[in-house]
């Protein structure tokens, strides 16, 4: 899509949701911050005759040295593991260092037999208890949760935007939580698992909501009020640790981010890059309003939640739900509001030419689900599809998604 193609080409024609006249002058009086940006990613290993599994996550691990050693990090099941990147102020940059650390993991994984995936579910070996990675809180967890944690080891791509302000950052994902679904409808890449299509673009959402805390967050009050959320959480047993706080946006305990955990494992550089782009725009376009004090929408939980499993259910290619009218409406229509309304913090970044090209390639292509169901249906053959899992999380981003 040419950079100057404006948001029509995604549905923002009609249907437009209105600007209030608190944003209008808030988007003259104060500028759109510039935040740093980090991704983790979790990836799947994968046995590419079978679409199967492999339980090979340390053997990958003690093969992977220098700075992308640093970087990687177990997972909850033996099959997985998690690449953090380092802190960025350009997405260029952010784009090399994940296809750095994609190369140098995947070599890896070869070395024992595997192959590297990034997808949000196992094809195929998963239905039963998983193997655990070694570790008292993972077999705490099984204590405690149970038959939860059956068929768990799902992949996503979390996105860490920079707020060292933590009274500020829960105010931003006030304002950022309504467009959850929309980044989820974008990003689903988990149709198949166990071995069949499982009629959602994103399984992977709905093995994540059996976690009780696994949710779009509720619109906090102020940091006090999570913190309170938080400890009621803690006492009843919900979550085991500050580890388990599972909503769809949550501050870290450890860097001074705000961290976005709806999407799916990206399938490609590109679709991550571009998840990054649109996170940080929408962060620093809520944290303007923030500042200019423009109130958030007060969405109902019942309403935000209901819009987020349409988006896991249709993903990108079906319909989402509008929270303006609650009727439903296509979701590229809800991904041109979203592109609309962060486009001046896009634009402000440097961001805009890379998020345009990439969402004008994956409307033509299909997303990461789309793209598993197209090779799925040609003859129900997992390693067909485990192959273009391979092959496109090692893609450079010139031919993606």
């Amino acid at each position: 899509m040419p950079d100057g193609t404006r948001g029509t080409q995604f549905g923002t024609g009609r249907g437009t949701s209105p600007v209030t006249t608190a944003k209008a002058e808030a988007a003259v009086r104060h500028p759109v911050p510039r935040l740093t940006v980090g991704v983790e990613e979790e990836f799947l290993l994968l046995d590419p005759a079978t679409g199967c599994v492999v339980p090979a996550a340390e053997d990958v691990r003690r093969r992977v040295d220098g700075r992308v050693a640093n970087g990687l990090v177990p997972e909850l099941t033996q099959f997985q593991l998690e690449t953090n990147s380092t802190v960025h102020t350009d997405l260029g940059w952010l784009q090399r260092e994940l296809l750095e650390m994609r190369g140098a993991v995947a070599v890896a994984a070869t070395e024992v037999g595997a192959r590297l995936a990034a997808c949000g579910t196992a094809l195929h070996g998963n239905a039963g208890m998983p193997p655990l990675s070694v570790g008292p809180r993972y077999h705490a967890m099984l204590k405690e949760f149970g038959a939860v944690l059956r068929g768990q080891g799902v992949c996503g791509c979390h996105v860490h935007v920079g707020i060292d302000d933590r009274e500020e950052a829960v105010l931003v994902s006030n304002h950022a939580r309504p467009w959850l679904p929309v980044l989820q409808a974008l990003t689903g890449n988990s149709p198949i698992s166990d071995s069949v299509d499982t009629g959602y673009a994103s399984w992977r959402a709905m093995m994540m909501g059996r976690w009780p805390s696994a949710r779009p967050p509720p619109y906090f009050r102020s940091v006090r009020h999570y913190e309170s959320l938080v400890d009621g959480m803690r006492a009843s047993g919900v979550i085991l640790d500050r580890g388990m706080i599972y909503w769809l946006i949550r501050l870290s305990d450890h860097v001074p981010t705000l961290e976005f955990r709806t999407a799916d494992s990206c399938a490609t550089v590109a679709e991550t890059t571009m998840l990054a782009g649109l996170v940080r725009g929408l962060a620093a376009t809520a944290l303007r309003d923030v500042r200019a004090g423009v109130p958030a929408p007060r969405i109902d939980d019942t309403l935000l939640n209901a819009a987020w499993w349409r988006a896991a259910r249709d993903g990108v290619e079906g319909e989402g739900l509008d929270l303006l009218s609650g009727g439903r409406m296509p979701a590229w229509d809800l991904v041109g509001r979203l592109v609309e309304h962060v486009r001046p913090g896009l634009e402000e970044s440097g961001d805009w030419p890379v998020v345009a090209r990439v969402l004008g390639r994956l409307r033509r292509r299909g997303s990461g689900a789309a793209r598993q169901r197209a090779v799925y249906a040609r003859r129900a053959h997992l390693p067909d599809v485990a192959d273009l899992l391979v092959r496109q999380t090692l893609a450079s981003p010139a031919d993606t998604p």
